[in-house]
């Protein structure tokens, strides 16, 4: 029997590392406004610390915010925007038509629903469609409420609110040392990423990303990776209808004074520094391996064994799922490569 295959090429997802100012503002009024985490930010101490220089009027617009969530919505829009600056967000936010401004700020919810979340943007003012969209994320920590203010708010007030407290946001933190560093690093990390191997989507976010294990969903034809520094140690991750947003810490190297090395390069090399884990490393570079092989193999106990794979493990150089413990070759070549930069020897 002959058989014509008509069928198209295999689709893989779009994969980019995406970063602006804009992104690292919005980021910045996330995390500030998210009370709930904000104790385990990095930035949690030097926001403390600074809050007396904010002005009143900042102070007022980041209360709304945090009352209202709607920093979840800012960061649907720069999904959509793309934007480099406050002021073409703010003008990219004016002249969007009512039907895609909300169909851009509804959070999605799964396949089944989206014709609701598409019939409930384009008809703003039925408050029966939207209590039952909203109705779907009961018990979400933020999203029920979410939807409901934008329910509740008009465009033109969503819109002032966002464009204002960006401006507040911005004018404030300009005024931090530390910001020019924090932008610099950002476009340095997009930078080293400016060409992907396509072919490994999966492979590829976890070593741009330092660790994030991706599983391809389905409708998901985009993934943007987003440095950030506002929202470390965390990974924030976010999807709309078609689009995966991974915001992942800036590597800490690229915040630090030159001569300073970072924890991440301190911790690897201890964690290398011992003739044992360096074996360890030898025999699961040739095949995965359990702890019953590894430690039939090297003839010691499990106790000593496992302690030794932690240490590894915490560095990121090797990976355990399911009780069988593989190497991490991405990691091993990216840490290569930051004792290089830090050394100064990178060509």
């Amino acid at each position: 029997m002959k058989i014509i295959n008509s069928a198209p090429p295999v689709e893989t997802i779009t994969l980019k590392v995406e970063q602006s100012p804009v992104w690292e503002l919005i980021l910045g009024i996330a995390g500030y406004t998210h009370q709930q985490l904000r104790h385990t930010f990095e930035m949690d101490e030097e926001w403390k610390r600074d809050e007396n220089s904010m002005p009143s009027l900042l102070v007022q617009l980041l209360k709304k915010i945090e009352e209202t969530n709607l920093w979840y919505g800012m960061i649907l829009l720069q999904n959509q925007f793309s934007a480099v600056s406050v002021q073409e967000f703010s003008n990219l936010l004016t002249t969007a038509s009512t039907d895609s401004f909300y169909e851009w700020l509804l959070p999605y919810h799964d396949r089944q629903s989206e014709s609701l979340r598409i019939e409930t943007a384009c008809k703003p003012e039925q408050t029966q469609l939207w209590e039952k969209y909203a109705s779907l994320f009961k018990g979400h920590d933020y999203l029920e409420g979410y939807v409901r203010q934008l329910h509740y708010l008009s465009q033109s007030e969503i819109c002032d609110l966002f464009t204002r407290v960006l401006k507040e946001w911005e004018g404030w933190m300009s005024n931090k040392e530390d910001w020019e560093k924090w932008l610099q690093a950002l476009t340095f990390e997009q930078k080293q990423y400016r060409q992907l191997d396509m072919k490994n989507p999966v492979a590829e976010i976890e070593r741009v990303s330092g660790g994030v294990e991706y599983l391809p969903e389905p409708s998901i034809w985009t993934v943007k990776l987003i440095p950030q520094v506002s929202y470390r140690p965390w990974v924030l991750t976010i999807r709309t209808s078609d689009t995966k947003l991974f915001f992942y810490p800036v590597k800490e190297e690229y915040l630090l004074e030159p001569g300073v090395p970072s924890n991440e390069l301190i911790r690897g090399h201890k964690a290398l520094g011992d003739e044992l884990r360096l074996k360890l490393l030898f025999q699961l570079q040739k095949r995965p391996m359990s702890l019953q092989e590894l430690s039939s193999q090297f003839n010691i106990s499990k106790t000593t064994l496992h302690h030794q794979l932690t240490l590894l493990k915490a560095a990121k150089f090797i990976r355990v799922e399911k009780g069988v413990y593989s190497i991490n070759s991405g990691k091993l070549e990216d840490f290569s490569s930051q004792l290089t930069r830090y050394l100064g020897t990178e060509l």
